[in-house]
């Protein structure tokens, strides 16, 4: 197979999905090679290590979620940013907060910026959605669970920014009180959240 064709059939890779991953060229068994050749004649670019996508597609200002599901499968979308991608509260996180399981090594990604949250059990594995961003299927937890796990990482984040996801969350019908309950339980916050789910509620 000439290289030109080999440089088109990756082209074409990257025009079917959002970010394209060095791993995906491998797996059409083409030389990786070819990325960065495709790179230094303007065809492709380079969105963060190991990613591409092609010079004219815009991308989301969720891109770096999508790549930090891309660099750590196991891992989902939670707290901060998880907030921002519902459009819950204020907040603008520079780094991709991520729940990973309690045993996992810590993820060594340079870009994007990470903020591993480990979590176990039920903790992980409820209240999981997957989330379409730039092409790529993205686990977020749903507004519920990310709200428990606010109150149940207050000391992380902020007990101020837990109340207003909760405010917030409740006065636009994202939540319902059982959700909330259920999800409190879960993350064993239901002493903590219950004064302020009575106070939101009244």
């Amino acid at each position: 197979m000439s290289s030109q064709t080999q440089e088109e059939q990756v082209l074409a890779l990257a025009a079917s999905m959002s970010l394209l991953r060095a791993r995906d060229v491998a797996a059409l068994s083409l030389p990786t090679i070819i990325l960065s050749r495709l790179v230094r004649d303007g065809r492709l670019k380079r969105v963060g290590r190991g990613v591409y996508s092609l010079p004219d597609r815009p991308l989301s200002e969720h891109t770096s979620l999508a790549e930090a599901a891309l660099r750590v499968p196991r891992g989902v979308i939670c707290l901060l940013s998880a907030l921002r991608v519902h459009g819950l509260g204020t907040q603008a996180p520079h780094q991709v907060w991520l729940a990973i399981p309690q045993n996992s090594p810590t993820p060594r990604v340079e870009h994007p910026s990470l903020r591993p949250v480990r979590m176990s059990g039920p903790a992980l594995s409820e209240g999981v959605q997957s989330m379409r961003i730039d092409g790529l299927d993205v686990p977020v937890f749903n507004v519920a669970k990310t709200i428990a796990d606010c109150f149940k990482y207050r000391n992380k984040i902020g007990i101020d920014v837990a109340l207003e996801a909760l405010r917030d969350g409740w006065e636009r019908r994202k939540v319902s009180m059982d959700e909330l309950s259920h999800y409190a339980d879960i993350d064993r916050v239901s002493n903590v959240m219950r004064p302020y789910l009575e106070s939101v509620a009244a």
